[in-house]
């Protein structure tokens, strides 16, 4: 019998089989990455003798990414299945923990897809950690104002931020040109007693006056159609009616639900005590907003011709995250939160609208203090 003939074996082609190499470069198994990307990132930049970086793991990892482990951990676990399942093209999974670990030889495309996409998932699927509170957490918030500063039915405090950015001089316009000669895209927020975001606005040119944009939200409408703000009024010993508001700076109009300061000018002690407590409260927001800027540092600095349709979603994700933080328990690093005001450079515009049931209300709140002073006092 003649010997066999060896069969031959296709030749692979070589450009099928480089293609193949390249889309198969990108993580393979989920869980390997999952499981090994902190170890190899804290062996790399764990400190060494006189570094700065904390040596205690579980600080250090506060340290680079500003959450805890478990912070971070529910965070992936919420965008986990929409980024597995729409993998940027080239790659065939990708964990959600593979966004702080993209390996240097990513591509722009790659991380701006990657990035995009965790933005779009969290937009979606954290929407539940910013709400208005029901009734029951409102009465636990209005609880903590009043033990920390004395005023009964406050319900928050409201304050306004410019994201400074470049635009391209085919989209240069006097409407997204500030009062600092700024490009810039305004963010108004409303706090509770612990610096939670309960309501945001954003996409506004930052030309637009604060009072104008504030009558543009859905929360002055709300307010104004009797939806919110709208619980129980407080009946002082004196008969005076105090109902549901938040303070607000004097760039905000003073309405029946948002009580500002009195002007600086020849106030009586009373009044002045008022304005004390006043921006006691008020300073909430503003430390929330220098918190969220000094977390996340690209609202800080000046953005380079960011997408205008966009930048709304990544404000609200970087809002999503702050609120995620405090919602988990953790503690923010001391030296996160930017050192000076939020809005540097920017000086508050005063707004003169006056509504007669505002005045009112600020009035009554002023003989609450004075009568609650007096209880106070010993017999």
């Amino acid at each position: 019998m003649p010997p066999l003939k060896k069969t031959k074996k296709p030749k692979r082609d070589s450009k099928k089989l480089k293609k193949r190499r390249s889309v198969s470069s990108g993580p393979t198994e989920s869980k390997a990455i999952d499981s090994d990307w902190w170890e190899n990132f804290w062996h790399k930049n764990s400190p060494i003798s006189g570094s700065n970086v904390i040596s205690d793991e579980e600080e250090g990892f506060k340290y680079f990414f500003r959450v805890s482990k478990k912070t971070f951990d529910y965070i992936c676990s919420l965008v986990r299945l929409d980024l597995v399942s729409r993998p940027p093209s080239g790659w065939h999974l990708v964990s959600p923990k593979f966004l702080w670990g993209l390996p240097l030889e990513s591509g722009q495309s790659t991380v701006s897809q990657v990035t995009w996409r965790f933005i779009e998932a969290l937009e979606e699927r954290a929407k539940h950690h910013l709400k208005w509170p029901d009734s029951n957490k409102m009465q636990e918030i209005k609880s903590k104002f009043e033990a920390s500063f004395g005023l009964p039915n406050c319900c928050g405090a409201i304050d306004a931020t410019h994201i400074v950015m470049t635009l391209p001089a085919v989209e240069t316009s006097d409407d997204w040109c500030d009062q600092e000669k700024n490009y810039s895209m305004f963010l108004q927020v409303i706090v509770d007693n612990e610096m939670r975001f309960l309501d945001i606005v954003t996409g506004w040119p930052g030309r637009m006056p604060i009072s104008r944009m504030l009558k543009c939200s859905g929360f002055y409408k709300l307010c104004y159609s009797g939806n919110r703000l709208n619980g129980n009024a407080r009946t002082n010993s004196e008969r005076a009616e105090i109902r549901e508001f938040i303070v607000g700076g004097v760039n905000y109009p003073l309405l029946s639900w948002l009580i500002t300061p009195y002007e600086s000018s020849g106030l009586s002690a009373a009044e002045s005590k008022f304005n004390a407590i006043h921006e006691a409260a008020r300073s909430l927001a503003m430390k929330a907003l220098a918190q969220l800027k000094g977390s996340w540092r690209i609202l800080n600095k000046v953005m380079w011709r960011p997408d205008k349709q966009k930048l709304p979603s990544i404000i609200l994700v970087c809002c999503l995250l702050h609120n995620i933080i405090i919602d988990c328990g953790d503690n923010l690093r001391p030296d996160v939160a930017l050192s000076g005001h939020h809005d540097l450079g920017y000086t508050e515009q005063c707004c003169k609208q006056v509504d007669p049931l505002g005045r009112t209300t600020r009035e009554n709140l002023v003989q609450h203090l004075q009568l609650s002073k007096q209880k106070a006092l010993p017999n």
